[in-house]
């Protein structure tokens, strides 16, 4: 590879997060907080169910910067040497250089790109800055990248259900990385012996006025229907009232 990055490391670097999805520029919680690394391209949660075969990264925002959480990270490039912020509980690590107006003066770690003041033992202050760095003083990044084949969004990622049949029809076929692996007491046995595409994800949590899933694990296309809510409303009514005898 030399010193070319790979397309999912430039991906993060050029599209553009936050902002409205174009697909979905009609629909509410339509900002672009996803990047599909398999297709190199900025997503919102509704495109999420088109891409569910992919690898899938969330970029969140910290003190408006972009990060992602350094778990996630780790399983895609060598992550040692720059420094980690806690933000709900989980450490995250910002994408790109955050340059500082005045050069760091004092005693103790600085950046080795942009001279930000940083603790021991760090020397990067984002993904970008050791990406420059190991790209100056290495032959490339091969020793540096880790083999992900599958990268999924967190437990309590929210994937709105207000999705027709024509987006299902649109899915993005032919993923460089397709998971196919299912937990064993997940797997359903097909009786004509054919491949099963169709995932059912057990593992969700129903809100009260939500539109969505919070999904764990896989990510699935089953949507609820109409006879299950009626059951449910069903289930939950009160007995028929009766009055009281007259005295």
């Amino acid at each position: 590879m030399g010193n070319q990055k790979p397309a999912w490391l430039e991906a993060l670097y050029v599209q553009n997060f936050f902002v409205p999805c174009e697909i979905h520029e009609t629909a509410k919680k339509n900002e672009k907080n996803i990047c599909c690394l398999d297709c190199c391209t900025s997503i919102c949660p509704h495109c999420v169910l088109s891409h569910r075969f992919h690898r899938l990264l969330q970029i969140r925002r910290y003190v408006y910067h972009e990060v992602v959480r350094l778990e996630d990270l780790e399983r895609l490039i060598d992550c040692s040497n720059i420094q980690a912020y806690t933000i709900n509980a989980a450490k995250v690590v910002f994408i790109k250089k955050r340059p500082q107006n005045r050069q760091f003066k004092g005693s103790g770690n600085y950046c080795t790109s942009c001279d930000r003041s940083l603790q021991e033992p760090y020397i990067h202050c984002s993904l970008g800055c050791k990406v420059d760095f190991v790209l100056k003083h290495y032959e490339g990044l091969s020793p540096f990248l880790r083999v992900c084949r599958t990268l999924q969004l967190s437990p309590d990622f929210f994937i709105p259900q207000d999705i027709g049949d024509d987006e299902m029809t649109n899915e993005t076929q032919h993923s460089t990385v397709v998971d196919c692996t299912i937990d064993d007491h997940n797997q359903t046995s097909s009786s004509d012996g054919s491949e099963n595409t169709s995932f059912i994800c057990t593992d969700y949590v129903k809100k009260k006025r939500s539109t969505g899933l919070y999904v764990g694990g896989r990510l699935v296309n089953k949507m609820i229907t109409e006879e299950d809510m009626a059951a449910t409303m069903i289930s939950k009514r009160k007995g028929i009232p009766h009055r009281s005898p007259l005295c």
